[in-house]
This record gives C-alpha cells, sequence and structure tokens, in this order.
C-alpha cells in the first residue's frame, strides 16, 4: 500500500519573517496528519528551517544538489552540506533546472546517484514540454528521462526515490493536465519501472503528479489510481492552500 506524499517547493519565494510564520503554522496544523509531507524552502533558510521540524512529522527537503562532493565548485551546494544541515530530501531534475539551467539527463542522473549514495531521499521530476505532447511524445519524453536518472540505482535504493511527473506546460501557468492526462502518465511510469526492474518495485513506488495542483483540483488528481500525492509549487507557500493537500 503505497503512501501519499505530499511535497511543498518553495522556489524562490518567501523572506525570513514568512518562513518562520509559515512553518511554525503547518507543524501545529500538519502534527496529525497521516500523510507523508516535506517542504523544500531556498538554501538559505535551509538552516532555520531544520531547527523548527525537527523532532516533528515534516520532512526537510532542498531543491537541488551538487553533482560533485566538496571542493571548488563555486556556488553550488553537496549533498554533505545538505546532510550537516538535517536535509533529508532532494528534488531532482525539476524542468525549471532542465529548461531554465540547462541540466541535461547525464547530470541529473549523477546527482541522483550522489545523493542516493550519500542516504539523502530523491524526489526525480520528468516531464513533457508542450510541443512534445502535442505530436504524441510526452510517454517517451518520460521514458527517456526515467531511464536516465535512474541509471546505476539498485532495486534496493529504489525504495528512496519518488517520481515526480510534471508536465512543463503546466507548471507556474494555471493550466493543470487533467486527472485522466495525469492517470495516463503515471501509469506508464510504473510500467517503465516495472520494465526496468519488476512488477514489485513499479507497485511501491510513489509517484507524484506535480503540475499546478492546487485546493481546487487536488482530490480529482489524487483520485486517480496511479496518483500517489502531489509535488505543490505555489499552493504551498500559503498554509490554508498547503494544508488541504496535505490531508488529502
Amino acid at each position: 500500500m503505497r503512501t501519499t506524499y505530499v511535497a511543498g517547493n518553495w522556489k524562490m519565494n518567501m523572506d525570513r519573517e514568512g518562513t518562520v510564520a509559515l512553518v511554525k503554522e503547518l507543524v501545529a496544523q500538519l502534527k496529525n496528519c497521516k500523510n507523508k509531507v516535506m517542504i523544500a524552502p531556498p538554501f538559505v533558510y535551509l538552516d532555520l528551517v531544520s531547527q523548527l521540524v525537527k523532532g516533528t512529522n515534516i520532512l526537510l527537503g532542498a531543491q537541488n544538489c551538487a553533482a560533485t562532493d566538496n571542493g571548488a565548485h563555486t556556488g553550488e551546494i553537496s549533498v554533505a552540506m545538505l546532510k550537516d544541515l538535517g536535509v533529508q530530501v532532494v528534488i531532482l531534475g525539476h524542468s525549471e533546472r532542465r529548461y531554465e539551467f540547462g541540466e541535461c539527463d547525464e547530470l541529473i542522473n549523477m546527482k541522483v546517484t550522489r545523493a542516493l549514495a550519500a542516504g539523502l531521499d530523491v524526489i526525480i521530476c520528468i516531464g513533457e514540454l508542450l510541443a512534445q505532447r502535442e505530436v504524441g511524445r510526452a510517454e517517451k519524453v518520460c521514458e527517456r528521462q526515467l531511464n536516465s536518472a535512474l541509471m546505476g540505482v539498485s532495486k534496493e535504493q529504489l525504495s528512496h526515490v519518488t517520481i515526480a511527473y510534471e508536465p512543463v506546460w503546466a507548471i507556474g501557468t494555471g493550466k493543470t493536465a487533467t486527472p485522466e492526462d495525469a492517470q495516463q502518465i503515471h501509469s506508464y511510469a510504473r510500467k517503465v519501472i516495472a520494465k526496468m526492474y519488476d512488477q514489485e518495485a513499479a507497485d511501491n513506488i510513489i509517484i507524484q503528479y506535480g503540475g499546478s495542483m492546487n485546493v481546487k483540483n487536488y482530490k480529482e488528481l489524487l483520485a486517480q489510481s496511479d496518483v500517489d500525492g502531489g509535488l505543490i509549487g505555489g499552493a504551498s507557500l500559503k498554509a490554508e492552500t498547503f494544508i488541504p493537500i496535505c490531508n488529502g
């Protein structure tokens, strides 16, 4: 039985005062939440949030990590540094990293394997551009991204992996895939996992939906048999829009 997993990706948002207020409210309101919850603030607030969520049921996530260890890599944040701050999960392969910053499949795989080797859980994002969907390539794009991201990842390590399907055309645009669209890709992704590993691995892996899930559409999306939660962007920045999704 897969656990519903809701993760909040704050992206480059919030200030210190707002961070403290939001996290304190989430800690108070979600203490009895039956689902798995994670929040990923900007790097500069990780230490602050780590202290606020310590000992609670809210996991601490990072929005990215370096593909290399400590050293002469100006501006990068290593997995060792993240662990030192109490980070438990890292989001990798987000479409904004792929398409705004030019991260390729090979680089994402390097980050995935490094994070897993260090004992961090990972959320691997996959998803197609609108042009790719319009020519019928959505499934193949997601399959390629999965195959590459999981290269060298063992079945045992797969228990520390979550997949997030985020159609690029539905991120930050207010558009969202229909529940049926989401279910189609989630089901296909599960078939890809079965082919790469086995049916048990496919049945157990959590696949989140990450394209503008909000308080208006989350119930329909979570009702789909292969949608196991959400990677939430804008709706994770306010308690009143994030908490209902967390509670499912």
